[in-house]
């Protein structure tokens, strides 16, 4: 098979890539061993959202008679919910398909390796077919990463694919790491009822993010009883009949102490998936287990890109959809605005969600930024307190010399759409004055917040 450009996986970096690069004129193959739309959507983004959505209901339900709506004997269908959740992957992988068909992209399912200058070998059930292409873009993505002496069993030492995938709901789980998969999951199933334990060898909660959204989200969950053990690594696991028992570890040292529960979901990253590719045989570098890409994109290898995951970059599906368009255009011979990885917005959808862009206000204050910094809680939106939803924060920083943004901070209702706006002014280089005095901010809505805490840096938040 000949093309201008054959892509190794697609998930949003890749199924992106394969499609920009279609638009803009390249006989395009992308090569995929399982379903369309990779891990993001088959097992990632869509389909934890869908169950974290399932449980949102629930909970909501539960509360029903706060809204003057009496709903008895509220109940739910583990088997349903994650019926539901896969049921959705299958409707979302279609719609790539289609996709591939609309833009007329050859969509070949094996396993692909690397066969020298602009040569892809495709194994399938079909046999060994090779794809001759000008160029490659290489969008493995990630898997599960895992501790020593603690694998995955599927049944017992869960990765998130399993976790969303079981029978029948635990009573009691332990969740091994607190970033954005970890604490996830651990709303899902502490919404349901399951007793929840996470342990995270870092000091707080989502340890990436700002300091006070970690200790906002901690109040949070254990408001909600899930027990937050941070400061603490695992230092064993063992599995027994019908549990698994862990022994844990302060940072700073200390007696260990022993867990037990029903499952353990190890959530601690990704690894890049590098094996069995062929990246050696034609001189592709690696480190560390991702692939390395100078700013164009472009290994050493001539004519072959990486994206996504597997670069060991920012682990997130919108950075890879903007690399994928970005090596698509860059292989097509435009001249792409180079990606702004200053302004790249993070989500997690635990309940209260989180999101977030920029430097924290600990990072900027480490590189001796002179900041100012706002804040301003949810609650007292007129909004919330309708909505009846969790009272949350939003911290803005601004750059005290010329009132740029530095970043931006939440946690509450809806803020996973709400980080949008300050994105925006990230990326455009807004400062205060256009934002706070040159923008009007609808009411009643929760983006409220975002103006109150952009205000409260300059002394002019009205409502606090």
């Amino acid at each position: 098979m000949e093309a201008d450009l054959c892509v190794i996986g697609s998930g949003p970096g890749g199924y992106v890539a394969a499609i920009r690069a279609a638009q803009l004129g390249l006989k395009t193959v992308c090569v995929e061993k399982e379903s369309l739309g990779g891990v993001c959507l088959n097992w990632g983004c869509i389909p934890t959202k869908a169950l974290l959505r399932s449980a949102e209901v629930y909970e909501l339900c539960k509360r029903s008679a706060e809204f003057g709506v009496m709903a008895e004997s509220v109940a739910f269908d583990f088997g349903a919910i994650i019926k539901r959740s896969r049921d959705i992957t299958k409707q979302i992988s279609k719609g790539v398909a289609y996709l591939f068909r609309k833009n007329k992209i050859e969509h070949v399912q094996g396993t692909a390796t690397l066969k020298g200058a602009g040569k892809v070998e495709v194994t399938s059930k079909k046999g060994i077919e090779t794809i001759n292409a000008k160029h490659i873009i290489v969008a493995t993505g990630a898997r599960a990463r895992s501790l020593p002496n603690i694998d995955f069993d599927g049944e017992n030492i869960l990765s998130y694919r399993e976790a969303m995938t079981l029978k029948e709901r635990p009573k009691s789980l332990i969740v091994l790491g607190a970033g954005a998969i970890g604490v996830e999951f651990a709303s899902f199933y502490s919404s349901l009822g399951t007793e929840v334990t996470i342990v995270e060898y870092q000091p707080r909660l989502v340890p990436n993010e700002d300091k006070e959204i970690s200790e906002e989200l901690e109040r949070a969950f254990k408001k909600h009883g899930v027990q937050c053990m941070t400061g603490h690594g695992v230092k064993s696991a063992t599995v027994h009949p019908e549990k698994v028992s862990i022994a844990v570890e302060a940072a700073e040292g200390g007696s260990p102490k022993s867990f037990e529960a029903e499952k353990l979901l190890v959530a601690i990253g990704v690894a890049g998936n590098v094996e069995g590719l062929g990246l050696e045989e034609i001189g592709v570098s690696t480190h560390k287990g991702t692939i390395v890409v100078n700013e164009r994109l472009e290994t050493d290898a001539r004519g072959v890109y990486a994206i996504g995951d597997v670069t060991g970059g920012y682990a997130l599906a919108h950075v890879a959809s903007a690399e994928g368009v970005f090596a698509a255009e860059t292989i097509a011979g435009h001249n792409p605005n180079p990606i702004p990885y200053h302004a790249i917005p993070g989500c997690t959808y635990c309940h209260p969600e989180i999101a977030s862009v920029g430097l924290t206000e600990e990072q900027a204050r480490s590189q001796n930024i002179p900041i100012k910094v706002g804040k301003f809680p949810f609650g007292p939106l007129g909004r919330t307190v309708a909505a009846g939803e969790y009272p949350g924060l939003c911290k803005f920083i601004w750059d005290e010399r010329d009132h740029s943004l530095v970043g931006a901070h939440m946690i509450g209702p809806a803020v996973t759409d709400l980080i949008a706006a300050p994105t925006l002014g990230k990326s455009t280089e807004v400062n205060a004055e256009s934002f706070i005095d040159g923008t009007i901010w609808a009411h009643p809505t929760f983006a409220e917040a975002l103006k109150e805490a952009a205000e409260d840096a300059f002394g002019k938040a009205i409502h606090i």
